[in-house]
């Protein structure tokens, strides 16, 4: 491999020559092969440093033209671009497990935009830190950096996925209006409801899902950016902060504004642990719907099997013919981290010591990571599993004459005790709850068809 010679402040290093980082990337490198190649900084995160370097390029030039000419914030925002539209990547090769203040990012995307820059330029005019970090600190850019990409992952990946399945289960429900089926609490059978009422609880569950996930998301919108190094904007142009909160808002298109106060944006990540909240709440209806279908799902003969579900792979290395509800073992998976995740999240958030947060790299690793991941299986598991599901009403009819808990309505007539004492004698002589309350005595088979009717008990 061939290298060239760069340098920083503590000496010279050999950098591989087909990369545009520098000296600290690869100091960071070399040093922390903690998790690699897998475990790399999220790519939202060197997407969103790409557009907050492009909005501080154009807000140093309206501040400081003197030092941001022309040129080199042309150069600026061409680098950032060519980052954003990901055709960058390989250059970017820091694992999650580095500096807890994402310095070592901060200054790859400054080394990358800079060497990059004065490539196109054919001369050396740009400096990592004197022109590309122009006006910022690793200490407010990781943090500013986290905001714009949980909100831009959560509104452009998370959100439209979720409306996606909420959507195909407002279908399923229009369809099976009028399908009856037994409820069932404990995991034992109760009084009977529509097959379309089980499925508005989980539509109605991912729908408030969806409205504090929405609700949530307003407190991102506050940057750290302007902060500097310790929160006093030491180095930023008075009216920094709020120019570049409003060229980050023009860049991508969603509202974003300056911390009030910087000592509180560099040290708390409260509004990550906030929305993370609310993501969180929805792996646990994901989990709870996945679950119910599984077990719905369940046989195909000496289970539930009230409902089919579509049949996408072979179950079993060893039993012939065997399907399995994989897509709802992946949504529960997938809850399961989410669920790690969270305490990730809670646990790193709180580790905001004085002026910084010294864990906001896998903070920003968790957070993007659930998103991701719940973004991928709500979209796997609308195409490959409720977008077909079929209701087996021959199964549920049958499974609703069957159960005892039908003796409910009949409380208003022979009252509970009564009623109690049906349900066990068809339950121990295998009767139906009709032979047992004529058995006893308690209606006549006139007035027990008079009023049984268990379609009303809906």
């Amino acid at each position: 491999m061939n290298y060239r010679i760069e340098h920083d402040s503590m000496g010279e290093v050999k950098v591989p020559a087909d990369r545009y980082w520098g000296a600290q990337t690869e100091r960071s490198r070399q040093n922390f092969k903690i998790g690699a190649p897998y475990e790399l900084m999220p790519r939202e995160i060197i997407s969103a440093f790409a557009t907050l370097k492009k909005a501080a390029a154009l807000a140093n030039r309206s501040l400081r033209p003197e030092k941001m000419t022309e040129e080199k914030c042309r150069l600026i925002s061409l680098c950032c671009d060519e980052i954003a539209e990901g055709k960058l990547w390989e250059h970017f090769p820091l694992v999650v497990f580095q500096t807890g203040s994402g310095t070592q990012s901060n200054m790859n995307v400054n080394e990358v935009i800079a060497n990059r820059g004065n490539e196109i330029a054919g001369k050396k005019l740009l400096h990592p830190n004197d022109d590309v970090n122009m006006s910022q600190s690793s200490n407010d850019t990781f943090p500013t950096a986290m905001h714009v990409a949980f909100s831009l992952a959560v509104k452009g990946s998370l959100l439209p996925a979720l409306d996606t399945l909420i959507d195909s289960f407002v279908r399923l429900e229009k369809e099976n209006e009028d399908v009856i089926k037994c409820g069932r609490t404990h995991l034992q059978d109760a009084t009977p409801i529509r097959f379309s009422q089980e499925i508005s609880g989980w539509r109605s569950s991912l729908e408030r899902d969806r409205e504090m996930i929405r609700s949530s998301l307003p407190s991102l919108s506050s940057l750290a950016l302007g902060g500097t190094a310790v929160g006093t904007g030491l180095n930023a142009p008075r009216g920094f902060d709020t120019l570049v909160a409003e060229e980050i808002s023009r860049l991508t298109g969603e509202r974003f504004v300056t911390d009030e106060n910087k000592f509180h944006a560099l040290t708390s990540k409260d509004e990550s642990v906030f929305v993370h909240g609310a993501i969180k709440a929805l792996a646990a209806d994901l989990w709870k719907i996945a679950n119910d279908i599984r077990w719905l799902a369940s046989g195909p003969r000496n289970g539930l099997g009230e409902i089919f579900i579509p049949e996408n792979e072979p179950g079993s290395s060893i039993m012939p013919g065997k399907v399995n509800p994989t897509q709802c073992e992946a949504v529960t998976m997938v809850a399961a981290q989410v669920m790690g995740n969270d305490v990730t999240v809670g646990m790193a958030a709180s580790q905001g010591n004085f002026e910084l947060n010294v864990f906001m790299p896998v903070l920003a690793n968790s957070f993007l990571q659930s998103v991701r991941l719940l973004s991928q299986v709500m979209e796997s598991f609308e195409a490959n599993c409720v977008r077909g599901i079929v209701a087996n009403r021959e199964k549920m009819q049958r499974n609703l004459n069957e159960s005892l808990m039908l003796v409910t309505a009949l409380n208003p007539y022979i009252g509970y005790e009564n009623a109690a004492k049906t349900a066990k004698l068809a339950y121990e002589e295998s009767i139906t709850l009709k032979e047992a309350c004529v058995r006893l005595g308690f209606l006549s088979e006139e007035k027990f068809d008079e009023v049984f009717h268990p379609e009303e008990m809906v």
